[in-house]
């Protein structure tokens, strides 16, 4: 106890001297350090007290679920306390710790090995853990769990949430099927009060490519990253009391050399009111990684400084950066600028430190808020990204980060759980390890492995060899049949002559790289289809017929699209196809294999889309042998188009308003993968933060033109997103644009729509094919979406991320609502947690959803939706986005 309460003092004193100027120290209110398995109190290496388990937080059942156990081996590294003794759990065993209201800390330790003699808990130990409600880890292997970090144990840290009046911490652990369940240590640390819930030092969370996020106080955390960057280890005693650990960066960077660490030294950091001093110790703010190259900035452009974060997918995460200019050449605003990304998106675009915190040696943290989505698998890599800022010119073309804390959040159910990491396949196998075994004479199996390795590496080399030889025969033949047939030459960076039909006036084009765009001759082309055959015609566009060919000898379909001379497009749209495609490369959008420009004839080829056009599923399907696209592959195909367009805007390097989009413009590959095309009438968009929009030549498809577009003739990429709300109408109502012989009300398929939004009828005009199938809330969420991409005016409609969003969630709610008991299984927010109100009859999100017909929700759906609206939750179209008008 005695040292408990020095370590309090000590807390308290190392405060107070750090946060000398700051306004604001912190100590917890609650600290408990329980040594699992312990008859008595034990102090580990860094002087804490370790409390053996006391009577009062054990269960009634403690006897029979559980017996405490003490390890059978120490491995390298692995303190006596708390891993040397744990608690061995055969049936569910749930603690009671008595705590404070406000969010805490819980750190669990575990040290998989073999317990006794009988139980190897590094093979029988898998289990689940919840706290007051929340699953923190599910089917749970510390084994795999220590070996994917090659270590011996393993810490894992959570942030949870303990309510006024439920002022017990229960924490239950539950073996999996005939498994065992342990810890070996239990730690509760109190918080500052909504430390990580409000915000950076500027109290604002920024969403990244998400429409919104928000921490409410049921947001429990799992820290899953926590770095000192450029700088070492600091323990749980050196933190700032809270004993939170901060590891350093090295491993999680991409490249090992990347970045420089510069050695500044007597540094005292000036902590203020918005930055106290339990943020984060002195030593990460004193410590730094940078670019470098101090010597030549320049070459700093050439390259980002980045970090690769693993993460379990599907969840939301709270990124917090940790920022102090220690640099005493950077002592002014504008000197250093630099641009941040967080999974590949902006961040924050000019982020300038000493602007922010107001001068040198002033710490600041910002807080940014992203999803990481499932395409990679359950596991992926969170990347961070820094780049020089170059739309000024600072006085260091550099930029640098102190610190980062990557914090996963819980479901609205309370989940927390990822899956177990798979091993290291390095785990334990280092230059070293096979040094020492060949010194203790038990090396023979790794020097096979070396002899092994040498002699691959030989053959490798050899084949290598024996390619470049092909490749310098192939270009040698190559340039022999360019001679032959009069042909230019295919250098790398050749300027191409334009020929519009028979026209004398010719264009150059931008120098294009050939690895990017491949230039075809034009006995290649008739070759690849028999001489522009009719019957090989698969399209045709305003940019002429698209033949399915063959290149490379048969072996690659490619659509190979031909520009008709009687054509309205011509040289100016062919430029900007080939301009536009040879240098975006995405899975969302089609891929330029190559062109040709002989012979008076211009011809763009593609990569090959075996299920055509998604206007061809909708409107020329035979029901019998092309049965109708369900609904969940609608919102495959419309999120895939919509992911398109979101990089055309904001993930290339310049934005790029596609300026016709439309349902035979969304190209399907052989699984149904949605492709953007047809380039020909893009523009490059906004070039500077000032512009507001690109004024030009109005240009588009009937029907799917922005009419703020036509009036103004001023384009912004809200042209795009209100061509595609057209799209999705199409493919909810499986109809054109625009009927005759139809009522008035039913010509235009968007005031149609919106009509029957508005009335609450949508469900009586969604395609026949599909009335059986469609879930209520999923088309709920659709049609909000749909809706809002229409609006006139283009302030109104949503960005490209908010419709990708928007259909994920629309994805979601359907796979959900397929499973049982879906509906109970949702968070349903109520109205005034997302921000729209139910005034005014013109709100087209005012109404709620029982706007949907009985004809669309069944028996079981309505139940389970008059119990929550007699709850009193009124949820409405679950719209997460609170100012549209912001967009």
């Amino acid at each position: 106890m005695i040292i408990h309460a020095f370590l309090i003092f000590s807390i308290l004193v190392s405060a107070a001297v750090a946060g000398e100027g700051a306004t604001s120290t912190y100590v917890p209110t609650d600290v408990f350090f329980f040594n699992c398995g312990e008859t008595s109190d034990q102090v580990d290496i860094s002087g804490r007290n370790w409390k053996a388990e006391e009577r009062k937080i054990l269960p009634s059942n403690a006897a029979d679920a559980s017996f405490p156990s003490r390890a059978s081996f120490q491995g390298s590294g692995v303190s006596q306390v708390p891993y040397m003794t744990a608690r061995i759990f055969r049936h569910d065993f749930t603690y009671g710790f008595p705590v404070s209201p406000g969010w805490k800390f819980l750190r669990l330790y575990f040290y998989p090995t073999r317990y006794g003699s009988d139980f190897d808990l590094a093979v029988n130990s898998y289990f689940s853990v919840t706290v007051n409600g929340f699953t923190l880890l599910k089917n749970f292997s510390a084994d795999l769990t220590a070996k994917a970090s090659n270590d011996a144990f393993t810490i894992k840290e959570f942030i949870v949430p303990v309510s006024t009046g439920h002022t017990i911490l229960n924490l239950t652990f539950t073996p999996s099927l005939n498994m065992l369940a342990f810890v070996n240590g239990i730690e509760i640390v109190s918080l500052p009060d909504q430390f990580y819930s409000n915000g950076g030092f500027d109290g604002k969370i920024t969403p990244v490519g998400i429409p919104d996020f928000g921490i409410d106080n049921r947001t429990a955390f799992e820290t899953v990253h926590r770095l000192n960057t450029g700088g070492q280890m600091i323990d749980g005693v050196n933190d700032t009391g809270m004993f939170r650990q901060w590891l350093a960066d090295e491993e999680y960077l991409l490249s090992v050399n990347s970045g420089a660490v510069p050695n500044i030294t007597d540094l005292k950091i000036n902590y203020t009111e918005n930055t106290p001093v339990y943020v984060a110790p002195e030593d990460v703010y004193s410590t730094c990684r940078t670019m470098g190259n101090f010597d030549n900035p320049r070459l700093n452009l050439n390259f980002n400084l980045t970090w690769l974060f693993p993460v379990d997918a599907g969840f939301n995460y709270l990124v917090r950066l940790h920022f102090c200019e220690t640099l005493r050449e950077v002592n002014g605003p504008g000197q250093r600028v630099f641009t941040i990304f967080i999974g590949n998106k902006v961040a924050k675009f000019d982020m300038d430190v000493i602007q922010l915190s107001g001068g040198s040696l002033i710490p600041v943290y910002l807080d940014f808020g992203v999803f990481v989505g499932l395409e990679s698998g359950p596991r992926t890599d969170l990347r961070l990204d820094l780049h020089p800022y170059t739309d000024v010119t600072p006085k260091f073309y550099d930029a640098i980060l102190n610190g980062v804390e990557i914090l996963k959040l819980s479901f609205p159910d309370g989940n927390l759980a990822g899956p177990n990491p798979n091993p290291n396949p390095t785990s334990g196998v280092t230059p070293n390890s096979v040094k020492q075994d060949i010194q203790k004479g038990k090396g023979k199996s790794h020097v096979l492995v070396i002899i092994l390795v040498t002699v691959g590496f030989a053959i490798v080399l050899a084949m290598f060899v024996v390619v470049l030889v092909i490749v310098m025969k192939r270009r040698k033949n190559k340039k022999k049949v360019t001679i032959d047939t009069k042909s230019k030459p295919t250098d790398s960076w050749t300027t191409l002559p334009l020929v519009a039909g028979s026209s004398s006036h010719t264009r150059s084009t931008t120098s294009l790289p050939s690895d990017l765009c491949r230039r075809f001759s034009i006995l290649e082309i008739k070759s690849a289809t028999n001489n522009f055959e009719k019957k090989l015609i698969v399209g045709v566009g305003g940019f002429g017929p698209v033949y399915k060919g063959r290149i490379d000898g048969g072996a690659t379909l490619v659509a190979v699209k031909r520009l008709d001379i009687s054509s309205n497009q011509g040289v100016n749209e062919f430029e900007a196809e080939l301009k536009m495609l040879s240098m975006l490369r995405h899975i969302h959008l089609v891929s330029l294999v190559g062109y040709c420009d002989d012979e008076n004839e211009m011809v763009l080829v593609y990569e090959y889309m075996p299920h055509g056009t998604l206007r061809d599923h909708l409107y020329k399907r035979n029901k019998v042998f092309d049965p109708p696209l369900s609904w969940k592959r609608r919102l495959e195909i419309c999120i895939g188009a919509a992911r398109g367009l979101q990089y055309l805007h904001t993930g290339a390097k310049e934005m790029i308003i596609h300026r016709d989009i439309k349902t035979t413009n969304i190209l399907l590959d052989d699984n149904y993968v949605a492709k953007v095309s047809d380039f020909g009438l893009s523009k490059v968009g906004l070039t500077s933060s000032s512009q507001t929009h690109v004024s030009t030549v109005v240009k588009g498809s009937f029907g799917y033109l922005d009419p703020e577009y036509y009036r103004r003739q001023a384009l912004t990429e809200k042209s795009d997103v209100y061509s595609f709300g057209v799209v999705l109408f199409e493919v909810l109502c499986c109809r054109p644009v625009k009927l005759e012989n139809v009522t008035r009300e039913e010509t235009d398929l968007i005031r149609w729509v919106k009509s029957n939004y508005k009335k609450g009828t949508v469900d009586q005009i969604v395609d026949e094919d599909l009335t059986t199938e469609i879930t209520p809330l999923s088309l709920e969420k659709f049609c909000e979406i749909a809706v809002r991409c229409v609006q006139d005016r283009g302030i109104e409609r949503p960005s490209m991320n908010d419709v990708v969003w928007a259909l994920e969630f629309a994805l979601q709610l359907h796979e959900a609502a397929k499973s049982k008991n879906a509906v109970d299984s949702l968070y349903l927010p109520r109205r005034d947690e997302v921000g729209l109100t139910t005034d005014g009859d013109n709100d087209l999100f005012s109404k709620t959803t029982g706007r949907m017909s009985k004809s669309v929700t069944s028996d079981d759906d309505s139940a389970r939706l008059a119990g929550h609206e007699k709850s009193g939750s009124s949820w409405g179209v679950f719209s997460e986005i609170h100012d549209p008008k912001a967009r």
